[in-house]
């Protein structure tokens, strides 16, 4: 799933209003964003294989620190301290905490039984991706969604607040559409070094709430 991460970071601004729309996407995309840096040190691994299908073309060999469930788990408890931390914002670290590993459990659908419980053990998944159609639709569903919740959380404060969101969500499409009808990646080096890109997403999203304010706190 890639879509679909970020639109839970959108729509769970509902939940936490006083979070920057950079910290909830960084917390959901917190996997993927590390997941790179992993294989360019060769500490985690990946093949492209040859399938007529684009969402089967990673195998997946070894990911036992970015990927597992105790891993995000844990990542997510480190992660909401650590906001909370610095911000006092008892909300805004738990909703952080919670999006971290639902990283792992929305991938649970999608992957085939790649995804370890925990380094070294079992791997699950109940593979959705094996159906290009379904995964699509999904993966359009939760972007939907979490735009929508977004904006019926915040409006734009200015041209930037609207124009920045909008570009960032037409990045967001291109992207993954690029990856469905493209070429695959020629080796699991150019695929983290482009995978890096996604930084560039993080700063974008804090720029975004910078220009947008909050119509429908939750209490």
């Amino acid at each position: 799933m890639f879509l679909g991460h970020y639109g839970v970071a959108l729509g769970s601004k509902r939940l936490a209003p006083g979070t920057s729309l950079g910290t909830l996407v960084l917390a959901a995309q917190l996997a993927d964003q590390v997941w790179p840096i992993m294989l360019l040190l060769g500490v985690e691994r990946v093949a492209i294989v040859p399938d007529p299908k684009p969402t089967l073309r990673l195998d997946f060999i070894s990911y036992p620190i970015t990927h597992s469930l105790v891993t995000g788990l844990v990542g997510g408890l480190l992660f909401g301290a650590l906001y909370f931390l610095f911000s006092r914002d008892k909300r805004g670290a738990l909703i952080a905490a919670v999006l971290v590993p639902s990283h792992w459990f929305l991938d649970f659908f999608f992957h085939i039984p790649d995804l370890p419980l925990w380094p070294g053990g079992p791997k699950v998944g109940l593979g959705l991706w094996r159906s290009v159609p379904v995964t699509f639709m999904l993966e359009a569903l939760f972007l939907a969604v979490g735009l929508v919740l977004y904006l019926r959380t915040t409006r734009a404060k200015d041209r930037i607040g609207s124009y920045a969101l909008w570009s960032f969500i037409g990045v967001l499409v291109a992207i993954y559409v690029s990856s469905m009808v493209g070429p695959p990646p020629t080796d699991s080096r150019m695929l983290a070094v482009s995978a890096l890109s996604l930084w560039l997403l993080i700063p974008w999203a804090y720029w975004i709430d910078a220009h947008r304010t909050v119509v429908r706190p939750r209490d």
